[in-house]
């Protein structure tokens, strides 16, 4: 019982259960084959339906509940949402498989998009009841181990489809034992005592503001600090004013935060690609298989959609890898990258909207995604270098948020039927000048910081040889 409860107690019990539930919730073997399954007999819908009705649902939900879930993951310590998600990915399971209606379909992606916002609690989650020394190794295992569930997904859809080992809707019943597994693992996860914002343990507040309440202070349950001066209110009380006061200090000091770190015009132009490379990156892995049902609409090819979505994760992963290994002065040369990388993404969609070959547009895929998760990698990295891990979440989630409105503006003009509704030709024509743009302005964004660079550099020359009189003779 004494080993029990130290194990339970390690760092290792909630990172292990949470990979475990990484791992689960990520396996769906039918997400590479999921245009075949909703425009083939099971559910016989369109492409068009597909396209320009269903999907966009996606984009509106996921907009529309980000900052709710962002504010209640903290407020609620991480595990409840992260139950909250399972839940509502089995829910999204379920309508998949037993509902056929257009309306339903709407439905799925509704819940499907409250199941990406709640991402946020499965990536914080771990922060939360683990030493700051331990980050590193759990943030590499929980996020590698979603990979793999992806991978694996993708890889036995591929093996389920190929050799015709179970039909589409016992795939969906497979998912849905996976998802059940995984939310038996969720209700195992420690509640957190802390948060990022909410629930600040006394540590972790500033040196003036604990020399102020040192003396004068008791820590509840939850983290927070009540000055003692003030009398012993009851606990109902207690709580309340705790919420009340936390809640307009945590709104005061995320405003505080944003102006701070956007102040930062290296971060703001880190930020500004961030947004939007994220924005092409969902239209393109959201509809991509439409794509594909377009150049190549026999059943023969599309049983390799899974086989291309597993290369294409390692591939990311590998380069996203190989980039903490490259000695470059990315402060100096990372927007000439940014620049010069999204017109090779630029390049990908041009060839796959273009080509008539499904295995060229295979490739382009695999390319353009490899392309995108190395950049993202980077971008991460230079705008968590001098941040601490509070305003890094803060300028995570604001970016996703501004990916998310360009993303619900490029959906309501250009795919959503009250639009333009276009096809799907025309909808990656789009999406390819969208990459090309945005490589033209980081090309000359770079181009001119490197000369500003230089320039500057030379004009520094002079006074470092002013302040040293007589080096020459010296040397002679």
């Amino acid at each position: 019982m004494e080993t029990m409860k130290k194990w339970r107690s390690d760092w290792k019990y909630p990172t292990i259960l949470l990979c475990i539930y990484g791992f689960f919730s990520t396996v769906k073997p039918l997400e590479p084959f999921l245009i075949p399954f909703m425009t083939g007999p099971d559910k016989n819908l369109t492409t068009e339906q597909v396209n320009n009705q269903i999907f966009p649902v996606w984009t509106y939900s996921y907009l529309s509940v980000l900052v709710p879930v962002f504010l209640l993951t903290d407020w609620l310590r991480y595990m409840p949402v992260v139950v909250f998600q399972c839940v509502m990915l089995f829910i999204t399971t379920a309508l998949l498989l037993w509902t056929a209606s257009v309306p339903a379909m709407q439905a799925t992606q509704f819940f499907y998009g409250v199941v990406t916002a709640s991402d946020v609690a499965y990536f914080s989650y771990i922060y939360s009841v683990i030493d700051l020394k331990r980050y590193r190794k759990a943030t590499s295992y929980s996020r590698s181990v979603q990979l793999l569930g992806y991978t694996v997904g993708s890889v036995l859809g591929q093996l389920l489809v190929s050799f015709d080992l179970m039909s589409y809707n016992n795939i969906l019943v497979f998912t849905l034992v996976l998802t059940a597994i995984a939310l038996l693992t969720s209700f195992f996860l420690p509640m957190p005592q802390k948060s990022m914002f909410f629930h600040r343990r006394r540590g972790r507040q500033t040196a003036a503001e604990q020399s102020n309440t040192i003396n004068a202070s008791l820590e509840d349950e939850g983290g927070e600090m009540v000055k003692s001066g003030e009398g012993e209110p009851d606990a109902e009380n207690l709580e309340e004013s705790i919420v009340t006061q936390s809640c307009g200090q945590v709104l005061l000091q995320l405003w505080r935060d944003f102006r701070h770190c956007y102040s930062s015009r290296q971060l703001l132009y880190w930020s500004v690609w961030w947004a939007m490379a994220t924005c092409g990156y969902n239209q393109t892995v959201n509809y991509v298989q439409v794509l594909w049902e377009h150049v190549q609409p026999s059943q023969n090819f599309s049983i390799y959609n899974g086989g291309v979505e597993a290369v294409s994760n390692l591939l990311s992963a590998a380069t996203a890898y190989g980039i903490g290994f490259t000695e470059v002065r990315w402060e100096q040369w990372g927007e000439l990258a940014l620049g010069g990388f999204s017109g090779l993404s630029a390049a990908s969609l041009f060839l796959m909207t273009f080509t008539g070959n499904i295995w060229v547009c295979y490739s382009g895929y695999v390319v353009f995604k490899s392309l995108y998760m190395m950049l993202i990698t980077i971008a991460m990295y230079q705008i968590a270098a001098d941040l601490s891990m509070e305003r890094y979440a803060l300028v995570f989630g604001a970016n996703t948020f501004g990916a998310l409105a360009l993303q619900t503006i490029i959906t309501s003009v250009v795919v959503d039927s009250r639009g333009l509704g276009l096809a799907i030709i025309p909808q990656f024509t789009v999406y390819s000048s969208y990459f090309l743009v945005i490589s033209v302005v980081f090309l000359l964004r770079g181009l001119f910081s490197i000369w500003r660079a230089q320039r500057s550099k030379k004009e520094t020359i002079p006074p470092d040889k002013d302040e040293t009189p007589g080096s020459e003779e010296h040397r002679f």
